[in-house]
């Protein structure tokens, strides 16, 4: 137990723990002291450290693990939109869907747009296809509705085409398409061809919310990752976010004291052909770790140059980087290898991997890499030649489950065969290169962890598909530790986090199922009912409501999705919009939409008025309703 002379300011007890800790691997009981664990043992010892003002939570047999930490995720560009956008993250009908987006339509005020911005794909609905034009048009003929998928194409009806004024005159992008009727009028349906520029440059004309409101956001978007038991993550950049404007809401919440999620941030440049001069001004403004245990600089990257980009498009052929790649590539890794910043690059395929390998190399024959935790992100398509070439530099690779949502994609332009070790992940781990899970989210992936665990578990898609064969997939403790303790050395912060261990960060989940004995059906379907980060309870549900002491004004502004649907969703999953404070009590022995019977009360957590009550469910089709 290796218990601490401070007495804890929380114990829990009664539970079944999984460590991670190889010499502790079980426990019943932990304390917790000044954000770290301070005992891990059986509950005789670790209750007998507790004093009269230690908080006691007596967790009745329920399973706990570490806190998740997503190693790649877009948390500080996501936050500021967290609270405009629609998420059909998890939804399992398009029926459902468009009912979710009638219902917004009929509430956002003019000039504001209706975005459903990425975390689904259309494999998930039961109906196997995305909504037409036509359709958008007519649930929203005047106000203005953006719908991204993926990062393969992006519909706008003709409010939108209005708002963000394309027309018949307008140019091709560079990079993309505006898919047009026989006269040449834009239709509303853009297309990466071959990478996504078009998709969030035109996402980015839209308005935006005021600080305050993006304050809110960050804070609302946290706690729905909270509740999906996510402790912590590294911030991979992003297209438009520029460093420091696009960072001043997540430095002033981390100021505040807001953060509920850990956060290692990478610079990720923005201005192609002049990457270089971002990392020589960043690298003398900024300072390598500079920061605490919730908010510190980790590094650079994604985006390292713009020519060394190949975007994830599996509708598209494998894009040609060009022939500046290497040498743009060489000035700024040389940069970085200088100043002793580590970096992450976007990677898709093997052969850009490849290239930039013969970079790297290359600088280390000069400027020694050895300590710099260096790592590509993505690398589907990675041979076992890359990979021994990165295990020998010193580097690693960062997973994130895209493939369960554009798996069908892959198999259709690639094959099942190529598919089945998409990325090798068994293989890498057998390899012993360093290796780590996380989402991409918000645009290409959802940001639920948990749909990350099932895929690398059942090699299954989001839309049911199987493209690993079993020796392809990893077991459940495994999973977990790419979800956890292994994700520790891509913010070089080994010994401090992902295990529930004495010394380290007070980071635990108690998901509503146990991820270990469940069936591999249920996993994508975990959340978690109680989290802790740091040591205090920054959610809280189904009888540990009443520990969570970090309750959240509602979300800004008063028309925001959030107030009525939560985040991450799963409606053909017997779950209600998560934002009503009524109960629906149907007679009418189904929704006509959804084609099945609904749960016969519904009920959540937020107010809803009652002519709006009745208009959403007769949306669904429902003959009768009652509050």
């Amino acid at each position: 137990m290796s218990p601490s002379t401070a007495i804890p300011e929380l114990v829990l007890h009664g539970g079944r723990i999984t460590t991670l800790d190889t010499g502790k691997p079980a426990a019943t009981a932990v304390a917790m002291a000044g954000g770290r664990f301070t005992a891990v043992g059986s509950d005789h010892d670790v209750m007998a450290l507790a004093g009269s003002g230690t908080r006691v939570i007596d967790l009745k047999g329920r399973s706990v693990l570490p806190g998740l930490i997503d190693n790649h995720l877009h948390i500080i560009r996501g936050g500021l939109n967290f609270n405009m956008e629609l998420r059909w993250d998890g939804v399992r009908s398009l029926a459902d869907a468009m009912a979710m987006l009638r219902q917004q339509v009929a509430i956002t005020p003019p000039p504001q747009w209706v975005r459903v911005v990425g975390g689904f794909t259309e494999h998930q609905f039961a109906e196997k296809r995305l909504p037409t034009i036509d359709e958008l048009n007519a649930v929203a003929p005047d106000t203005p509705v953006f719908l991204l998928h993926l990062y393969d194409r992006a519909l706008l009806n003709a409010a939108a085409l209005r708002a963000v004024g394309y027309a018949k005159d307008t140019p091709e992008p560079p990079g993309g398409q505006i898919v047009r009727d026989g006269d040449g009028n834009p239709t509303g349906l853009l297309l990466a061809k071959p990478n996504a520029g078009i998709l969030y440059a035109t996402l980015a004309k839209g308005p935006k919310l005021p600080f305050e409101y993006q304050l809110n956001s960050t804070r609302h978007f946290m706690r729905d990752l909270n509740r999906l038991g996510v402790t912590g993550a590294i911030d991979a950049g992003g297209g438009f976010q520029n460093y420091p404007e696009d960072y001043e809401v997540i430095r002033q919440l981390s100021q505040d004291g807001h953060l509920t999620i850990r956060l290692a941030y990478n610079l990720f440049t923005q201005k192609p052909k002049a990457e270089k001069e971002d990392f020589l001004n960043w690298t003398k403004t900024s300072k390598y770790k500079q920061g605490d245990d919730y908010f510190r600089h980790n590094g650079a990257g994604e985006m390292l140059v713009f020519s060394a980009a190949d975007f994830e498009d599996f509708r598209q052929p494998r894009p040609d980087m060009p022939s500046s790649m290497e040498g743009e590539l060489e000035d700024v890794v040389r940069v970085l290898a200088e100043n002793r910043w580590p970096w992450r690059m976007h990677a898709t395929y093997d052969e850009t991997i490849t290239r930039a390998l013969n970079v790297f190399e290359r600088v280390n024959r000069d400027i020694p890499l050895k300590g710099l935790h260096w790592f590509f992100d993505h690398a589907e398509t990675i041979t076992e030649r890359s990979m021994d070439r990165i295990a020998a530099l010193g580097g690693g690779v960062a997973v994130q489950h895209r493939m369960a949502y554009q798996g069908e994609y892959f198999v259709e332009r690639y094959g099942a065969a190529a598919a089945a070790a998409t990325p090798p992940v068994a293989r890498m781990l057998e390899k012993g290169v360093r290796i780590s899970a996380g989402t991409d989210a918000t645009r290409v992936a959802s940001y639920n962890p948990w749909v990350s665990l099932s895929w690398l578990v059942t090699g299954r898609t989001v839309g049911g598909m199987r493209i690993y064969p079993q020796h392809n997939c990893v077991d459940r403790e495994t999973a977990l530790r790419m979800w956890t303790q292994y994700v520790t050395w891509f913010s070089n912060e080994e010994g401090s986090k992902g295990q529930i261990k004495v010394g380290q960060l007070a980071d635990l989940i108690v998901p509503t199922r146990d991820f270990f004995s469940c069936a591999e059906a249920d996993i994508a379907d975990i959340t978690s009912d109680l989290t802790i980060v740091g040591g205090k309870v920054v959610y809280g549900a189904n009888g540990f409501q009443q520990f969570d002491d970090r309750p959240l004004p509602p979300a800004m502004p008063e028309w925001s999705p959030v107030r009525r649907y939560g985040g991450y969703a799963a409606w053909g999953n017997g779950q209600a919009p998560a934002a009503m404070n009524q109960v629906h009590a149907c007679d009418c022995g189904g929704c006509a939409i959804h084609g099945h019977n609904h749960p016969r009360a519904w009920s959540t957590n937020l107010p809803i008025a009652e002519a709006d009550l009745k208009s959403f469910w007769g949306a669904l089709g429902c003959a009768c309703w009652a509050v």
